[in-house]
């Protein structure tokens, strides 16, 4: 190696000039060493500065591309720096090039050799105090970083208008994203049904490590419990070191199987043999998740890994599963090793962070994904259940959601406030939403969904044909998205519909972890020929078109980045789309009861738009393109596709409508729904109108339906309250509701948010959900017409609740625990609520329970509050009176879970009434009220 190989590859790199002057000038002064895509960032900012091949030549610019970075041969690297003044060092990442470099000039004599710089200026690396990075080693270098440091070093001799241009584009761009703003992320988050959703979870007092998988996103979602990462293979091994000084006695530690099979095992055996005090979660998904589903690299099976643990001296190994019933009867697992259900994870994890030394647990749960892949193509049964919530029951307290940790329980807006339902599209059938402590959750078993059916064949015949973009320049969009719904797809479409009409194209897909939910964006980039691409990705302020198929992707810094006012065009699909962040604050509400600290997650509709329009000029659309889409198609994975040619039809895609229709068919996936959604998206973009008269939905649910004056807010409760006791029950909630709406004119005419915080709070207090009400609200509600309109055939329904009177405590959490019930408990419910009569009287069965005497003295509560508030409300108190009044709203769930709420609320309400007799106090000191005329107080 030392002398022989080495010095053949340097002959072999200088005999085929791997490495290459691509640009040089006769009066050369500034050289440029590159390779990789550095080299392609560097071409890109040449461009972007309005330097060409001749005008670098002109300004005395040396281009030397590198094809081979080590060794770097030094014939050719001598004959670049001969001449130049100073050479400057592009590469991504630490600086491997640049320390070759000045290796290879260091004996040239001082009077020939040029000046280095790269990741610093002329300061150099190591003087002190430290300099600021000039080209960064962390992260990625793009053309707008590379493009200001050109300048700089070319502007001791040389500047234009078009540079200039340029470095105040970017200047303005940092500055406009640096300012505050509102926005949300679209951070990665577990699959619906991901495994990881329970797998990852510790009791409480426990804390976890995490290490190389789809299960190092606990490090995020699970941040409170879960620290620290490590390299593959080395997971828990750092509690090695770390156990003896700390008085921490047990730690769990996230391992993969793919990772225990890759070397895991090794860190395994290390912490046997140094005794430390942990226990491993080997989460067994049965396939590679986190790449794309990969098979394991050979065979590995529960019980060959609960062998193997055990040969390795794992002192106890207990398997948790979803499905124990496959280890029942002759099991190949090692002597000893129980299976116990995956609902006694908390349990098995308490008795096993007791136990000295190394332990185990085998997580066995096949990836959500996967399933969902296998299921499609036959090799997987697919269970006829399906989960559905009864909107009307729901209390929205999130429970489902801190119990499953799912994405596909997403939020509803409704009249009666934010509820819960099943993305029936996205569940994987795990069923763990089922545990939430609410008698809301129905399973549908047999019987099918109802399949979209869209509006049938549709003659496009008569679509007018937009101007193709010409080539002139090259054309870039950015196309951007949620992971795993088919951003990349658009991006691989365009690409090969150029490739058949023999244009130049790069397609750059930024995924990543972004494929689990995440943000993901697709670069295109169209010329007249390949050689006039250079960088893969879509320059700041370059990108002629934005596809967005996700609003809060199109919205965040990476790319508003991309636009430029006056110059890009955009058409962004504005439907609501559930973020991780939501599913983590209904999550972190039901854990705490505190709505002061983790309030309702909110998206940003108009904040988002807006910023979008102000990077584009004005020059973008924004239509509910999944809403459209699912109602034409059937099917909301055809979202992208009626984007893509929503956005052909505006003449924003340099590509024919006969390439990408042939594309989609190349493709061979759902050849006919894509190419249909391809055209129904060039409809919409000709005649709005009509596409959206086609999608119109036959009728959504009223309670969907949201109230638009006060009037209409207080009609409504009315007649709910009327159908939920009697008239009279009604008349109570409408004369309080008038005497706040009558003090709040006289204090503040004009305004009503007093009384809509009371119309509102009130009735959620008077109308609590008892038994009776619950009964009513499956018995006598549009719920089971919403049903048969979603599906078909023979199915029966099982109800998951805990009836107070039936239900037994757990033995461990003391908590209620939920039975399924059959179809006959409709009957009882018919019958249930036709006793609504009794209630609160002396025959009334629940009068006496707990959970009813606090909901009748929080309605007492309640109403000596506002008798209080009233009484004393002025100008300045009512901004608290309107949060007092409003409190209940933050009351939500049922039994244990609405306790914590109420606790919470109660907190707040002492706090916020000393607040409001304070300020009541100071301002009468300062001025003391002036008599009225009482005449005056009633017109």
């Amino acid at each position: 190696m030392l002398h022989h190989k080495l010095y053949a590859a340097l002959a072999y790199g200088r005999e085929n000039r791997l490495n290459r002057i691509v640009i040089d000038a006769p009066r050369a002064r500034l050289g440029i060493i590159t390779a990789g895509k550095s080299y392609l960032d560097v071409r890109q900012a040449f461009d972007d500065l309005g330097i060409d091949e001749a005008r670098a030549a002109e300004l005395g610019i040396r281009l030397y591309k590198v094809g081979m970075v080590w060794p770097l041969e030094a014939e050719g690297v001598r004959q670049f720096a001969d001449g130049l003044d100073e050479i400057l060092v592009v590469e991504e990442k630490r600086q491997f090039l640049e320390y070759q470099l000045k290796e290879e000039l260091y004996n040239w004599r001082e009077d020939v050799r040029p000046r280095v710089i790269g990741k610093f200026d002329e300061k150099g690396e190591w003087a002190l105090p430290h300099g600021s990075w000039l080209l960064p080693a962390a992260g990625e270098l793009t053309p707008a970083m590379i493009a200001r440091v050109i300048a700089a070093r070319i502007g001791r001799f040389h500047t234009s208008e078009r540079i200039k241009a340029r470095l105040a584009f970017l200047d303005e761009k940092e500055a406009a994203l640096a300012r505050p703003r509102t926005a949300i992320q679209r951070v990665p988050h577990y699959c619906s049904g991901c495994p990881h959703n329970t797998s990852t979870k510790v009791p409480d007092g426990s804390r976890a490590i995490a290490g190389i998988g789809c299960h190092y996103m606990a490090t995020w979602l699970s941040a409170s419990t879960t620290q620290t990462f490590c390299q593959m293979g080395g997971e828990g091994v750092p509690w090695i070191g770390q156990a003896p000084f700390t008085e921490t006695r047990h730690v769990f530690a996230n391992l993969g199987d793919g990772t225990y099979f890759h070397s895991g095992v090794l860190a395994i055996r290390a912490a046997v043999a140094a005794g430390v005090n942990i226990t491993y979660k080997l989460l067994y998904n049965d396939a590679v998740a986190m790449t794309g589903g990969q098979p394991h690299d050979g065979v590995l099976t529960v019980p060959i890994i609960a062998r193997q643990l055990a040969a390795e001296g794992v002192r106890q190994i207990v398997v948790v599963t979803d499905e124990p019933a496959k280890y029942s009867g002759k099991s190949e697992l090692a002597p000893g090793v129980p299976v116990r259900h995956r609902d006694e994870l908390d349990a098995v994890q308490r008795e096993l962070r007791e136990q000295p030394g190394v332990t185990a647990i085998v997580y066995d749960q096949t990836c959500a994904a996967e399933k969902r892949r296998r299921r499609k193509r036959g090799k997987l049964a697919d269970p006829p259940l399906r989960v559905v919530i009864n909107e009307a029951v729901c209390e929205g307290c999130g429970d489902c959601s801190e119990k499953s940790n799912c994405m596909a329980v997403v939020p509803v807006e409704t009249e009666f406030g934010r509820k819960r339902a099943i993305d029936q599209s996205s569940c994987n059938k795990d069923f763990s939403c089922l545990k939430g402590f609410c008698p809301s959750f129905v399973t549908v078993e047999g019987g099918r969904m109802r399949q979209g059916k869209g509006v049938g064949p549709a003659d496009f015949s008569d679509l007018p044909q937009p101007q193709i973009p010409m080539l002139n320049e090259p054309w870039g969009i950015l196309i951007t998205g949620v992971g795993g719904t088919g951003v990349i797809t658009i991006g691989a479409l365009l690409g090969m519909a150029a490739h058949l009409e023999g244009k130049g194209v790069s397609v750059l897909d930024m995924a990543g972890l972004a494929q689990k939910g995440g943000a993901v964006w697709s670069h295109a980039r169209f010329a007249d020929r390949q050689e006039r691409l250079f960088a893969a990705r879509v320059a700041a302020g370059e990108a002629n078109a934005v596809i967005g198929c996700d609003l809060v992707v199109s919205a965040s810094d990476e790319s508003l980045a991309k636009m430029r006012d006056g110059f890009t065009r955009a058409v962004i699909n504005s439907t609501h789309s559930v973020t991780s962040e939501f599913v983590r604050g209904f999550a972190a509400q039901a854990k705490t009861g505190d709505v002061a600290a983790h309030p309702d997650p909110q998206f940003p509709l108009a904040a988002m738009e807006q910023q979008i329009d102000e990077a584009t000029g004005g020059r973008a659309e924004f239509l509910d393109a999944s809403r459209i889409a699912t109602a034409l198609l059937g099917d909301s994975i055809a979202t992208n596709l009626f984007m893509l040619g929503y956005a052909w039809q505006r003449a924003l895609v340099p590509v024919s409508d006969e390439a990408i229709l042939r594309a989609i068919e190349i493709n061979g996936s759902a050849v006919e729904m894509n190419q249909r959604a391809f055209l129904w998206g060039r409809r919409a973009a000709h005649d709005p109108q009509a596409v959206a008269q086609a999608a119109m939905p036959a009728g959504a649910p009223e309670h969907r339906r949201l109230s638009q004056t006060l009037d209409e807010v207080i009609a409504r409760r009315v007649e709910h309250l009327t159908a939920y006791q009697n008239a009279a029950y009604a008349r109570r909630y409408r004369a309080l509701v008038e005497r706040a709406r009558q003090a709040e004119a006289t204090v503040a005419p004009g305004v009503a948010l007093l009384a809509e915080a009371v119309a509102r709070g009130y009735h959620k207090l008077l109308a609590y959900k008892d038994e009776f009400e619950v009964a009513r609200l499956y018995a006598e509600s549009d719920f089971l017409r919403q049903i048969d309109a979603r599906f078909e055939g023979d199915y029966t329904l099982n109800f998951h609740l805990a009836p107070p009177l039936w239900a037994k405590p757990d033995p461990v959490t003391g908590i209620a625990a939920k039975r399924r019930y059959g179809p006959y408990l409709l009957a009882a419910f018919r019958g249930l609520a036709k006793l609504r009569v009794l209630r609160n009287t002396l025959l009334d069965p629940f009068r006496y329970s707990a959970e009813r005497k606090r909901d009748l003295e929080l309605i007492a509560e309640y109403e000596r509050t506002m008798e209080d508030i009233l009484a004393h409300l002025r100008p300045d108190n009512l901004e608290t009176a309107v949060e007092l009044a409003a409190l209940p709203e933050g009351m939500r769930g049922y039994g244990h879970v609405k306790a914590r709420y109420v606790e919470r609320a109660r907190q707040r309400r002492k706090a916020l009434l000393e607040a409001f007799h304070l300020r009541r106090s100071s301002a009468a000191a300062v001025s003391p009220p002036v008599k009225q005329d009482p005449v005056a107080l009633t017109e």
